[in-house]
């Protein structure tokens, strides 16, 4: 067995990835483009180990629990400086995570911190019902933090590791305000340097980090290349070092260059489809699953993902524990499709809503859970044909993408996403991409009395059997209802340059480049 060698220190690695960031500040984004940078330039209370969801700690060395589960007690780490050279210290995470609360009930101890009073939403704080949970947030002393909460969270621990809960600057946050996004200030390996808008970002390293070992590299360069094969002839002829996202078909060349290889990992993800379910239209439960029984889910896998995957039956991955692999998935079956459209009139439906046809939004960019959102739009606009539906395929650039499906009512009939977990629970796939009752932003627009009530119980027990129980109900209930069509879990696989050493994919795709280091 050859053993490990021995990191060094230097040089510069540039990443290709498929799109720009929106916006570098952690508390108001939610696109993985953006947290990819965000998990470079700050840390949060707690981390993730390296290639697991285990808890480990961070900017904060410890923590207690009170016996009723209602009061978390931090003790940060000293001697910690933002990149601008100010102070982490217990106002900092106060400022940080208050400013989200809807009701500011903190207590800062040095200095009464002014919230910037024009902010976007919080859509991670809003979705996950934080202001439901935390009651007030309080530094005790310069290194003490103390969270109340109004109800038990079982997840919340978790939940502080998370992009969301990143801690940042506040100095930077008031010297910049809303423009902060593209001033980013954290306590990270990286120290933030130029944003070219979709052409690259640039970031240094952080010399005075308080973690163990590196960083090592001087600069990472983050390269936005759309194209995937682009991404690929840039990683072939030395543009990039790494190069995210490559199609399919690439990979396989990879694995005969001897100049490259490949590092893989399961993933904790799922690439669906979904109803719009402020249309009336969509509303009916076996028109819902006629499109299901419709859509060859299969041949998707096999032609679009080439294999690298496997087809959901489940919106939980199977890595994930609670999954329910008792769930009878919905098979293709074209002439029960039919059937169920003719019985709910589907047809005439369509034509008193005043259509010919649907409209059937594609993903612009590879993402984790989705190698190519185009061809899978193809893929399902072919299928549906079959049943006698007419649908139009619409894109738009990533960022427009994301920020039309919350146009209230959104105009789409069906629209391809996906989602990576954030902190290897259940909750968070659960939730966050179905309870509309929860989080009235939900992109799904799906409300259940049922499926909100399952999940709020499972959400306040600590009881890992219990949880368990639960979330193989909402699982049961999402087969019964089908809000939307889970299509496939992927396998991800990046190709990238022999002398990129110790790069680890992670399960929840979080990139962070502490440890990397270069031959």
């Amino acid at each position: 067995m050859a053993l490990a060698e021995t990191p060094k220190s230097g040089g510069t690695m540039v990443f290709g990835r498929g799109g720009d960031s929106a916006g570098l500040d952690p508390a108001f984004e939610t696109d993985g483009n953006s947290f990819m940078i965000c998990d470079n330039v700050y840390d949060q209370l707690v981390l993730y180990a390296d290639e697991s969801t285990d808890i480990v700690p961070g900017l904060a060395t410890s923590w207690e629990i009170s016996p009723d589960g209602l009061t978390y007690t931090f003790h940060l780490r000293k001697g910690v400086k933002f990149h601008d050279g100010t102070e982490f210290n217990a106002d900092a995470v106060v400022f940080s995570l208050g400013r989200m609360m809807k009701e500011k009930n903190v207590k800062f101890l040095k200095k009464n911190w002014e919230f910037t009073k024009e902010q976007p939403p919080a859509e991670y704080w809003l979705s996950m019902e934080m202001d439901d949970i935390v009651g007030s947030i309080e530094a005790v002393d310069n290194h003490t933090v103390v969270f109340k909460l109004k109800r038990v969270e079982a997840p919340f621990i978790a939940n502080m590791g998370m992009d969301f809960a990143a801690i940042v600057s506040p100095t930077a946050v008031i010297k910049h305000g809303l423009e902060f996004k593209s001033h980013p200030v954290g306590t990270g390996p990286f120290k933030f340097v130029q944003w070219i808008k979709d052409d690259k970002i640039v970031l240094e390293k952080n010399p005075n980090y308080w973690g163990e070992g590196g960083p090592y590299l001087d600069k990472v360069i983050f390269r936005s290349i759309p194209e995937n094969s682009v991404r690929f002839l840039e990683l072939k002829t030395g543009g990039i070092d790494i190069c995210q996202f490559p199609n399919p078909e690439d990979i396989e060349l990879a694995q005969k260059d001897d100049k490259l290889k490949l590092v893989s990992q399961p993933g904790m993800n799922v690439g669906y489809l979904s109803f719009n379910h402020t249309k009336p239209l969509w509303q009916d439960k076996n028109i819902r699953k006629a499109i299901a029984h419709g859509i060859n889910k299969k041949a998707i896998v096999d032609n679009i993902y080439y294999g690298l995957g496997q087809v959901a039956k489940n919106t939980i991955p199977p890595t994930l524990w609670s999954y329910n692999d008792d769930i009878v998935d919905h098979a293709y079956d074209p002439e029960l499709a039919k059937k169920l459209l003719a019985e709910a009139k589907f047809f005439d439906k369509l034509k008193a809503a005043g259509q010919e046809k649907i409209t059937l939004w594609s993903m612009p960019v590879a993402r984790p859970y989705n190698p190519n959102g185009m061809k899978v739009g193809e893929a399902m606009q072919s299928d549906l044909k079959k049943l006698g539906i007419e649908v139009e395929l619409v894109t738009f650039e990533w960022g427009t993408y994301l920020k039309k499906q919350r146009t209230q009512p959104p105009d789409m009939d069906l629209f391809q996403l996906g989602w990576t977990g954030d902190n290897g629970d259940p909750d968070n796939f659960l939730l966050v991409l179905l309870d509309g009752l929860a989080d009235p932003n939900v992109r799904t627009q799906w409300k259940n009395q049922e499926y909100h009530d399952t999940l709020l119980k499972a959400k306040t027990t600590v009881d890992v059997k219990v949880r368990t129980q639960l979330y193989r109900k909402a699982q049961e209930l999402i087969n019964q209802e089908v809000p939307m069509i889970n299509v496939a879990h992927s396998l991800v696989v990046w190709p990238m340059k022999q002398r990129v050493m110790d790069f680890k994919l992670h399960p929840t795709a979080s990139v962070r480049m502490h440890n990397v280091w270069v031959k």
